[in-house]
């Protein structure tokens, strides 16, 4: 089965020269091209890819807003944050609003692929530069102080980190999808949690999801 990839950036060059790469891999295809935000929340609704490649600086409707966007139409969707900037505060609301990876531009040619690869496999990849400012930002909580979760509990809350759907975790799991969404409903409510963007970020934080990275074994 074809992986399906959108990529939405401004500049048409960018654009290409992200195609370009992303078309060589065997197995990829990108179905769509996207110039502004509001086009890529528009074709990300109509064509549904596997995996959006969003530019955070895009006019109109910038690459954050998109993801918002996006998300809030399919929370199950993997979008990649590509960015010339890595401040540590478009680092934080790029996580906070949903993305799965954060790839600087000029490290596209070599990370771009290694990124995907990530999101396919349901996973999360920061480049060097973007895992430092996370080790450093999100230490791990300490356990004492973590709401005491059950294992099925658990076992949800890392399934919907990496990206199953409430009936993909039912079969995961052997259990009726009402169930599943009662585990979530369950701890979602102990860890104040409100959405499936919080629910990646605390298992970023915690460490309860893989990820890839330069120097990172997932």
């Amino acid at each position: 089965m074809l992986l399906r990839i959108l990529v939405a950036d401004d500049y048409e060059l960018v654009r290409r020269g992200i195609c370009s790469i992303l078309k060589t891999q065997p197995g990829w295809t990108v179905c769509g091209e996207a110039s502004d935000g509001h086009q890529a929340v528009e074709m990300s609704r109509n064509l549904q890819p596997d995996i959006v490649v969003l530019d955070i600086g895009m006019p109109g409707l910038n690459g954050l807003e998109a993801t918002r966007e996006i998300l809030q139409h399919n929370e199950d969707q993997r979008i990649l944050i590509l960015t010339v900037n890595n401040c540590e505060g478009i680092i934080r609301e790029a996580l906070s609003v949903g993305a799965r990876g954060f790839v600087l531009k000029s490290d596209a040619a070599v990370d771009l692929v290694s990124a995907i690869e990530a999101l396919e496999r349901h996973r999360t990849f920061f480049t060097p530069r973007v895992q430092e400012i996370l080790d450093n930002y999100f230490a791990p909580s300490s356990l004492a102080a973590l709401p005491v979760l059950t294992t099925r509990e658990r076992e949800v809350l890392q399934l919907i980190a990496e990206g199953k759907t409430t009936r993909e975790i039912a079969g995961s799991l052997g259990c009726s999808v009402k169930t599943a969404q009662t585990h979530r409903s369950n701890f979602m409510q102990k860890l104040l949690l409100h959405s499936t963007s919080e629910v990646v970020l605390y298992a970023i934080r915690n460490q309860l999801i893989p990820h890839n990275g330069h120097g990172r074994v997932a």
